[in-house]
């Protein structure tokens, strides 16, 4: 295939970690003089062609990237991502359609539940609290799922295994194989239909660490091994 492009990179040069992709995206944001940033976060990585759906083009993809950039803009520390879960709520349904008893402490359930009483939403349950059109934008509903579902998110991404003790997610099995470690979580970070209905709104920062990406790579390939920051590892304990 030859002159033909095989894949896009999407790259934003910012300062700092980004944490919501509508604020990313916006065309009307203030121009940042590149020269000045200290972050390059990808948001988005796509197949150009149809025919090549599902090939990770070989390790170390994004390094080879960072690479590029790095020698370019000299002010450039931080590699991260800004990426979707998207395999979450239909994990999430699954285990609630099996009544999974550990999925919500009793502090949950009771946060919850009040949270619904004061909305006048009914039933606390956390299916019918994310069936709220709007939950999101109700505080009281919001910050009540916000801790039972960053919480679950992390499990999800960092405990729940396929196939050769590969990550469930998909984008986090893209990742990790090459060579990134799980840096946050960020909640409401996507506040459209397609990203409350994938991940209940919730995004994640990979960050890749051009000095540890091929440890990481062989730690992931080889056994399974999720290397996560301490602010990642702290949402498991919600």
């Amino acid at each position: 295939m030859p002159h033909e492009p095989l894949i896009f990179v999407e790259v934003a040069l910012v300062n700092g970690l980004a944490d919501n992709i509508q604020a990313l995206l916006d065309e009307n944001a203030p121009v940042q003089d590149p020269g000045t940033t200290d972050t390059a976060i990808f948001y988005s990585i796509s197949n150009a062609q149809k025919g090549l759906a599902g090939i990770s083009f070989g390790n170390f993809l994004i390094k080879r990237v960072a690479a590029t950039l790095s020698a370019e803009f000299k002010g450039l520390k931080t590699f991260a991502t800004l990426s979707p879960v998207p395999g979450f709520m239909t994990w999430l349904e699954k285990k609630l359609a099996e009544g999974d008893p550990t999925l919500l402490s009793p502090a949950d359930r009771k946060a919850l539940s009040a949270a619904a009483g004061r909305q006048g939403g009914g039933k606390g349950s956390l299916k019918a609290l994310l069936a709220m059109p709007g939950w999101q934008d109700e505080q009281a509903i919001s910050e009540a799922l916000r801790r039972p579902l960053m919480r679950l998110a992390a499990h999800y991404l960092m405990k729940e295994k396929g196939l050769n003790k590969r990550a469930l997610d998909p984008v986090a099995y893209f990742h990790l194989s090459n060579g990134a470690s799980m840096e946050s979580l960020n909640w409401k970070a996507d506040s459209s239909p397609r990203g409350l209905g994938n991940s209940a709104g919730i995004m994640i920062n990979y960050l890749y660490d051009l000095t540890r990406i091929e440890d990481n790579h062989e730690a992931y390939t080889s056994t399974g091994k999720i290397n996560a920051s301490s602010r990642m590892r702290s949402f498991l304990k919600g």
